[in-house]
């Protein structure tokens, strides 16, 4: 049943202010070299009612949108043409056609690369482990390529030239971004880097209450909405320090409170929502950042990097047998 034009004044306010601020934060802004369907997916929060159900048409089968009329993706989402229209807009299109030509092209580069087979079925219980292994490779290399596509290099090399004249980096986030965290923490500690990974919120504050200018701050949260982690990157605002935020979605609290934000793309699988599908595309921007700090800080971490793998070798196996009683 597709629905009259006026989509509820909800939905157009949402539209209205994102068509009307052609000019949105002049930090950690969208732009049209993004891929579409990362657009569609960073900005499907922000949507509701008849927008967000295009939305989640044009997620669930790409390939079918850039095929479909305009009329026929208004139906198959149970909207209205003038909501297809208002929704290429908010996307920075020009109208429908713009839109197809953008999606066909996306879905044909990834078909080309061979790594999209499959990515939006469900996973069914009776399903074969060899496909799920293949749902799952799909689902992480798309989610990747995204976020290789949404990162903005400028940024990650403002985060790397900041951590590497840090006296102290305080890593945050809690529960799946708390282990994120412990990994980039375990990186930088192994290049000499000062860094803690905070997941106790009252250790935390009491670290980042001790922050000073020069130190940084990284919050780790997929939606940025994370109560804990704000509050935890605010205080390390307050006292001076360089805040990062790695998320998913550049309009969340979290990242409009950050001086820098490192941006992932998600691609949820079933038993793997975006929460937790965001893990690997999260490591990824974290180890390019790790790389550019050793990069800006190579004596110096080639040196601690020796020294500490010196450190641990005695512990490992040994190998030949000779030492062994």
């Amino acid at each position: 049943m597709v629905e009259p034009d006026a989509d509820g004044t909800a939905a157009t306010a949402v539209v209205d202010s994102l068509v009307r601020d052609q000019a949105p934060p002049p930090q950690h802004s969208m732009n049209n070299s993004d891929g579409v369907l990362v657009r569609v997916r960073t900005l499907l929060p922000e949507f509701t009612g008849a927008l967000q159900r295009v939305a989640e048409q044009v997620l669930t089968d790409p390939a079918a949108a850039s095929r479909a009329t305009i009329v026929e993706l208004a139906e198959r989402s149970g909207t209205s043409p003038a909501t297809v229209t208002r929704f290429c807009r908010a996307l920075g299109f020009d109208g429908y056609a713009d839109l197809r030509l953008g999606i066909a092209a996306e879905t044909g580069r990834a078909r080309a690369s061979g790594w999209t087979v499959d990515i939006g079925r469900e996973i069914q219980p009776s399903d074969p482990l060899e496909r799920v292994l293949g749902q799952i490779m799909a689902a992480d290399t798309r989610a990747k390529h995204d976020t290789a596509s949404l990162l903005d290099l400028a940024e990650v090399e403002l985060a790397a030239v900041a951590i590497a004249a840090a006296p102290r980096v305080n890593i945050f986030g809690a529960s799946g971004s708390a282990l994120v965290g412990e990994e980039m923490q375990f990186s930088l500690h192994r290049i000499g880097v000062a860094a803690w990974a905070w997941t106790d919120v009252h250790n935390g504050l009491a670290s980042a209450a001790l922050s000073r200018a020069g130190d940084v701050a990284l919050g780790i949260s997929h939606s940025g909405e994370t109560g804990e982690t704000i509050e935890l990157l605010a205080e390390a605002s307050s006292r001076g320090a360089t805040t990062i935020a790695l998320t998913s979605f550049p309009r969340s609290p979290l990242a409009e409170l950050a001086d820098i934000v490192l941006l992932t793309a998600t691609q949820a699988t079933t038993f793997r929502p975006d929460a937790l599908s965001a893990r690997h595309p999260q490591l990824v921007v974290l180890d390019l950042l790790y790389v550019a700090v050793a990069q800006r800080t190579h004596e110096r971490s080639h040196a601690a990097f020796q020294r500490t793998a010196q450190a641990v070798h005695g512990h490992k196996a040994v190998k030949d047998g000779s030492s062994a009683p």
